[in-house]
């Protein structure tokens, strides 16, 4: 088993890395750009190394930087996270040639499924449904045209190399194509480093179910049942549940057995997901893989009690899988809720700025993973999920009522965050009757502004302006951080109070 592995992310998935890597006995290390240098998973790491300035290009993208850290800390492995790297076969690659191990897929299946296109192309060769698109990248924009001409409007632009979202835009007409393209580009290069983008007809008003794999190195492979992931805003999931509201016990053996064979047809190794369109009609159809430990991974995990994190690094230890299928079943109910630094009322705008305040829910079945304390400053150059707030129970609606308390429970004050948009979601009639589908947000929340609740609102100012404003500390540029050197939680907030009676 490796001593020492590399976190080359951040935030709250570099967070839970980190947890995962302290259960199993492994020590953690962090790495950060400039804007990251008092992260929660820099306090939280055993060793912390500078990567270079804010953006993500010159910091969390550049490989070069990454293995000088793993070289310089001696690290054994690299977890790559979600975003970033974590889907860049080309990083993969690398590592296995420096004898670094690579917490994810080997690289040619990485490679492989990391292609949205080369994965489309290896699904139809297995027989396994895939929605109508473009079967390679083209070099010349009137291939486009005339690939959206043949689909029919509308077509959605997606980004060939990566997911969650990120360089989708949704084409209903001819003038709209180039624009669309233009910008699908853009956004994947920021966020992949790869401008590769292709079209696929889009389906109107599906509901979006991705299966949970798993496999080791000699190809035993599981899946952990679905999650239902419809409630999404610009393409990006908002909230998950498992199970689905829309599967039944046939359905779901059919669509699982379908994303184990998806798997073992890309010669998939350790944790990964395989995406489906589900029509009103119950046909489903193969969107994509992501080959990496999804943000929603947290609700599979509550329903059937398998660490995700853990299991990846067995895996990519070399270690076999010990599960089979006939041991794994759900159990009750769970939600996640993805808190973001956005502001719902003004179109999901970025919010960055300090967190002057923060009251985090606390209670039976409630889980949170986050990557913020009270006193730090949000950057603006990352994607701005704050946490995940995750409930367990018996059944849905008791799930649905655990979150809609949590979601009471919790506070941030000086952002905007997505917390009372996401109430008002999980209140939905629609929502409460399992009736989701893709078009949920737009449909009922085109328009979304919320009243506070003024009292509270005014009790939480005043408690927030009971903390002294004070400095972050600095840490000295590049290398590894003594522990002696760290700025935590407490000691960036300063000295601070609450109001009250005594």
């Amino acid at each position: 088993m490796f001593k020492k592995i590399l976190i080359a992310n951040r935030g709250e998935i570099a967070v839970r890395i980190i947890r995962a890597c302290r259960e199993m006995g492994i020590s953690p290390v962090a790495v950060y750009s400039e804007a990251d240098r008092t992260g929660l998973h820099v306090a939280l790491a055993d060793e912390a190394v500078a990567i270079g300035p804010p953006p993500a290009a010159e910091s969390y993208l550049d490989m070069d930087r990454i293995v000088r850290a793993v070289r310089e800390t001696g690290a054994e492995a690299v977890h790559p996270g979600y975003g970033f790297l974590a889907e860049n076969a080309d990083f993969a690659r690398r590592l296995e040639k420096e004898g670094i191990v690579f917490i994810g897929p080997r690289s040619d299946a990485l490679e492989l499924v990391g292609d949205k296109v080369r994965a489309r192309q290896t699904m139809e060769k297995a027989g396994i449904p895939v929605i109508p698109g473009m079967k390679s990248i083209p070099s010349e924009a009137a291939e486009y045209a005339k690939a959206a001409r043949s689909l029919g409007y509308p077509v959605i632009v997606k980004a060939s190399a990566g997911g969650g979202g990120k360089g989708m835009r949704i084409v209903a007409a001819e003038k709209d194509l180039g624009p669309a393209l233009e910008a699908g580009r853009r956004e994947a290069k920021s966020a992949f480093g790869d401008e590769s983008v292709y079209l696929e007809k889009y389906l109107e008003e599906p509901r979006h179910v991705e299966f949970q794999v798993l496999a080791d190195n000699e190809g035993q492979t599981v899946h952990l049942f679905e999650r239902e992931c419809s409630i999404q805003r610009r393409h990006q999931k908002i909230v998950e549940e498992t199970p689905s509201p829309a599967l039944d016990d046939t359905l779901r053996v059919k669509m699982g057995e379908t994303a184990k064979k998806a798997m073992r047809a890309a010669g998939y190794n350790n944790a990964g997901t395989v995406e489906f369109l589900l029509d009103k009609s119950r046909n489903y159809y193969f969107l994509e893989v992501n080959a990496r430990l999804q943000v929603e991974h947290p609700v599979t995990e509550l329903v059937t009690g398998v660490d995700l994190v853990r299991r990846q690094i067995l895996a990519a230890a070399g270690e076999p899988l010990t599960l089979s299928q006939d041991s794994l079943l759900q159990r009750g109910h769970a939600i996640e809720c993805r808190i973001y630094a956005e502001d719902p009322a003004a179109n999901f705008l970025p919010s960055p700025g300090r967190i002057l305040f923060l009251r985090e829910p606390k209670g039976p079945g409630v889980r949170l993973d986050s990557g913020i304390y009270g006193g730090w400053d949000v950057p603006i150059y990352y994607d701005p999920i704050l946490a995940k707030l995750v409930v367990w129970a018996e059944d849905r609606e008791l799930a649905c009522r655990r979150m809609e308390a949590a979601l009471d429970g919790y506070a941030v004050l000086g952002i905007h965050t997505t917390i009372g948009f996401l109430k008002d979601v999980i209140r939905h009639p629609e929502f409460r009757a399992g009736r989701t589908n893709t078009a949920f947000i737009p449909k009922y929340f085109d328009e979304w502004a919320r009243e506070e609740n003024t009292e509270e609102a005014l009790g939480l100012a005043l408690a927030a302006a009971a903390i002294d404003e004070t400095g972050l500390r600095a840490r000295p540029k590049g290398g590894p951080r003594r522990k002696e050197e760290t700025a935590g939680p407490w000691q960036t907030l300063g000295r601070w109070r609450m109001g009250g009676a005594d």
